[in-house]
C-alpha cells in the first residue's frame, strides 16, 4: 500500500480509493484526500470489542445488523471507517454501507484522533443523515450519545463511570461506562 499512496498523484477518487483493497492500516476517504491512520491500540479493541457484545444482541432483538470497522459510503468521495455500525438490512457482499442503511454509527476516540471524531466525523455523519451518534471517551470510559436534529447532532445523553447509558433508539441496550474499561 505504501507505494499506491506516494505514486498517486491528483484527489483520490473512490475507484482509486478502492483499488488499494485491504490495508494495515485505518485508510479512509474524505472529498478527494486519504486520512491513515495506523491499526488501534488493544484498549482501543477491548472497548470495541466488550460495546460490540452489547450492541449485538440489542441490534438482533431489533432486527438490525452490528458491524465493525467497516466502509461507510457518506455520499461520493466521502467514505469513513466508523469503529461500530447499526444497519438495516444491506448487502454483506458489498464494498460500502451506504449512510441510509445506517441508525447509528460509533467511534472510540483516542487522544491522537479526537478532533477528527469530535468535530469532523461528527459533522459528516449528521450531513448524511445518520439518526444517532455514540461516542465513547477510551480513557475514560464516558459516554456521549448524539441525535440528529435538523442538520447537526444535539446530545440526547451521556454518562461516566458509575452512571448507566440507556439507548431506547435505534435498540434498547444498557451501557455501563466501566464495564467497557475493566
Amino acid at each position: 500500500m505504501t507505494a499506491a499512496v506516494f505514486n498517486h498523484e491528483g484527489p483520490w477518487t473512490e475507484e482509486d480509493y478502492l483499488a488499494l483493497g485491504e490495508t494495515q492500516q485505518r485508510v479512509e476517504l474524505f472529498d478527494g484526500s486519504l486520512h491513515v491512520t495506523p491499526a488501534p491500540t488493544p484498549r482501543h479493541q477491548r472497548i470495541s470489542r466488550r460495546l460490540g457484545n452489547i450492541l449485538e444482541a440489542a441490534s438482533g432483538a431489533a432486527g438490525l445488523e452490528l458491524l465493525e470497522a467497516v466502509n461507510v459510503r457518506l455520499r461520493p468521495g466521502r467514505i469513513p471507517i466508523p469503529d461500530l455500525v447499526i444497519t438495516g438490512p444491506i448487502d454483506f457482499d458489498e464494498l460500502n454501507v451506504e449512510a441510509g442503511d445506517v441508525r447509528l454509527v460509533c467511534e472510540i476516540i483516542s487522544p491522537s484522533n479526537a478532533s477528527t471524531d469530535k468535530v469532523l466525523k461528527m459533522h459528516y455523519y449528521a450531513a448524511a443523515g445518520i439518526g444517532w451518534y455514540l461516542l465513547v471517551e477510551q480513557e475514560t470510559g464516558a459516554l456521549r450519545l448524539y441525535r440528529r436534529q435538523g442538520g447537526h447532532y444535539v446530545e440526547a445523553a451521556a454518562a461516566k463511570r458509575g452512571e448507566v447509558l440507556e439507548l431506547t433508539e435505534p435498540v434498547r441496550a444498557t451501557i455501563r461506562p466501566e464495564e467497557l474499561l475493566s
